[in-house]
């Protein structure tokens, strides 16, 4: 991660998250925290990332979820050349179901 966002601001963003408990205090603390452009904007990524891991083209992407090309290109370089965050996540859904 970059170190531009690793300051104790952000240390207390994580900490809050990791500390709620249920999908019910995330809908609550995330209402608070953002904007409801801020979380469809976010839902949409990780919609897009799980679309690009299931082999989907850009077009039914962008059709199915209404985001923009450079959305999906965004997205799909994170999976390709970031943290792997994407797929740690999905991974442990994954195990979950």
């Amino acid at each position: 991660m970059s170190k531009k966002i690793r300051i104790p601001a952000m240390d207390l963003l994580f900490k809050s998250i990791l500390s709620l408990k249920d999908t019910e205090e995330c809908y609550i603390f995330f209402e608070d925290i953002c904007t409801v452009n801020e979380l469809l904007s976010l839902s949409q990524r990780l919609e897009v990332a799980k679309m690009l891991r299931e082999a989907n083209t850009y077009l039914e992407i962008a059709e199915k979820t209404g985001a923009s090309t450079a959305t999906i290109s965004r997205v799909n370089r994170s999976l390709n050349y970031g943290n792997d965050g994407y797929d740690m996540v999905f991974d442990r859904i994954n195990k979950n179901e």
